[in-house]
């Protein structure tokens, strides 16, 4: 943790540097001694400090100074670091002056000039002082902090892509701190620029004004370029199936590159609990899952680009070379397609207009200590949807899941089934299907068609999450990877019609299992036609597809 500041201003420099030293002798060791000679430079340097989040324990200015005397400069001071302690630097002829200040300005403590030895005139005061700052001292938070507004899609959007990439940062509602006199003192100090959310705020005083994730994602160091243009292997997609064949193949030595388009996890990364993970008895997160995965995918030195997406894909010879929207390309002789799939679109009136601002997809880890004591609506009826509901149960009032049919025993496993029968506070709304929602600013009320009656229910809502299924996102594979009707690759023996091989097909052999009808390109996890839509089994088609990889490259 940085250290607390004490602050001296004096615009004669001997005595600044005399001050600088003394504090320096005592105190250097628990605090950092920073010293200006104008106090218009000492106001400028505290905003920066209030925007880096810093602490100031004392301001200690000399009460002779032109333009600003030292009790002005701590009256402004102070409406920026309240809790500081003030102390003014005096000459005997100025005694009536800072006595006045004591009374009038909250002044804790006056010196004279000389103050030699310290030892008496100096350091007992200002131990005073400082131990009853450090009585009520709560250190600040050390790392990114992000302002906006709940019902900010933007908002929503960077604190999720903060969330997913476990980048720890602190959310500052501007709205509902309103109130919070810290949050009124830093939009203050940040002035105009205060209109311009999102605002993230960074350690080192910097700050990206209406940010996107891609300008945070350059500014905390995310890979979005390769090192290389040439790799072993190179794996499109961040989901358990990607991760999992960048740890097996980079362990047994193919240089790996992984191409994600939002963060590494994919939709597992999104879910609040998975329990029937094996090994791990009391279930994890999805975030867990993928940050464990990323750690050891690392420590095989596989190369993550993310935020990074790829376009297109061309063959060229031995070669596999995919265009990624930076306008780069990377080539390889082996490349998996482990791209899962996407939230399908609730298709409802008013449900594109308000994403982001109550309208969500997928889990929505990062809204649910929002949803406090309110009903939240929780749209389909897959485990997604069950592990989301619990999550929500223990903040939210109220979690009401709407199903289309007449439960959850088709779609849901039976243990999360169990668990949401124990939970007082989750209902199920039977035959119902969300068919417009209502809001200017931000979801206010939805209407539900109830399918068993015919009749259409307008309730209050402030809060929806959408679980209705997925789709893969393969159109940039269109003409060279072959799909069924919806999208999903087809790979081994689902490939084979009457016995022949797929059109083009140049090898002696059949296709392998997990591979597509262009040699060397394989599909794995949800993004497969034929997938069992689980995180196991997406593992274990990641590791095992490793396996036919190596077989191919030792052919190629």
């Amino acid at each position: 943790m940085p250290k607390p500041i004490l602050l001296s201003v004096d615009d004669d420099s001997d005595v600044l540097r005399a001050v600088e030293r003394d504090l320096r002798s005592r105190y250097g060791a628990e605090y950092r001694v920073i010293g200006s000679d104008s106090p218009e430079a000492a106001l400028d340097l505290l905003k920066q400090l209030k925007i880096r989040n810093d602490s100031v324990a004392l301001l200690l200015a000399d009460q002779r100074m032109p333009r600003m005397d030292g009790v002005g400069f701590l009256q402004e001071a102070t409406r920026i670091f309240p809790d500081a302690k003030r102390a003014l630097l005096t000459a005997y002829a100025d005694t009536n002056a800072a006595i006045s200040a004591i009374n009038q300005a909250n002044i804790n403590y006056f010196f004279m000039k000389p103050w030699d030895p310290p030892t008496d005139h100096l350091y007992p005061q200002l131990d005073d002082l400082l131990d009853d700052w450090q009585a009520s001292y709560r250190p600040t938070f050390q790392g990114i902090r992000v302002l906006g507004t709940r019902w900010s899609p933007k908002s929503y959007e960077l604190r999720d892509f903060l969330a997913r990439n476990h980048i720890p940062y602190q959310w500052i509602d501007v709205e509902l701190s309103a109130n919070d006199a810290d949050t009124k003192r830093l939009l203050e100090v940040l002035g105009p620029e205060a209109t311009n959310l999102p605002i993230v705020l960074f350690p080192d005083g910097t700050k990206l004004l209406e940010s996107l994730p891609a300008d945070v994602a350059q500014k905390v160091g995310l890979r979005t370029r390769a090192e290389t243009d040439f790799y072993d292997l190179a794996i499109v997609g961040g989901g358990p199936a990607g991760l999992a064949a960048a740890v097996y193949g980079a362990s047994e030595g193919l240089h790996t590159v992984m191409v994600e388009r939002e963060a590494p996890g994919g939709q597992a990364g999104m879910s609040s609990r998975i329990e029937n993970y094996l090994g791990f008895p009391t279930g994890l997160s999805g975030g867990d899952l993928a940050r464990r995965a990323v750690v050891q995918a690392r420590r095989f030195n596989v190369e993550i680009l993310s935020p990074q997406e790829a376009l297109s894909l061309r063959i060229e010879g031995p070669y596999r070379i995919i265009k990624l929207a930076d306008g780069s390309e990377i080539s390889c002789h082996a490349l998996m397609i482990a791209t899962g799939v996407q939230w399908r679109r609730l298709d409802a009136v008013g449900v594109d207009k308000l994403q982001g601002a109550g309208v969500y997809y997928g889990g929505g880890a990062t809204e649910a200590l929002s949803c406090k004591g309110e009903i939240v609506y929780v749209i389909g009826g897959a485990n997604s949807a069950g592990q989301a509901a619990m999550n929500f149960a223990r903040y939210a009032e109220r979690v009401i899941i709407l199903v289309r049919g007449s439960s959850l025993s088709s779609t849901m496993s039976q243990y999360l089934i169990d668990q949401i029968k124990e939970m007082p506070n989750i209902q199920i709304w039977a035959h119902a299907s969300v068919i417009e929602a209502h809001g200017n600013e931000h979801l206010e009320e939805i209407s539900v068609l109830c399918s068993d009656t015919n009749k259409i229910e307008r309730v209050t809502a402030t809060s929806m999450f959408i679980f209705i299924g997925a789709l893969p996102r393969t159109d940039w594979l269109g003409g060279v990877i072959e799909r069924d009707d919806r999208g999903f690759i087809l790979t081994g023996p689902d490939l084979i019609h009457d016995g022949k091989r797929p059109q083009g097909w140049n090898l002696e052999r059949d296709p392998f299992l997990l591979e597509t009808n262009v040699p060397g390109v394989f599909a794995v996890g949800d993004v497969r036609h034929g997938s069992v839509k689980r995180v196991a089994s997406s593992v274990g088609e990641g590791s095992v597809a490793v396996q036919f990889i190596h077989q191919y490259l030792s052919k190629v």
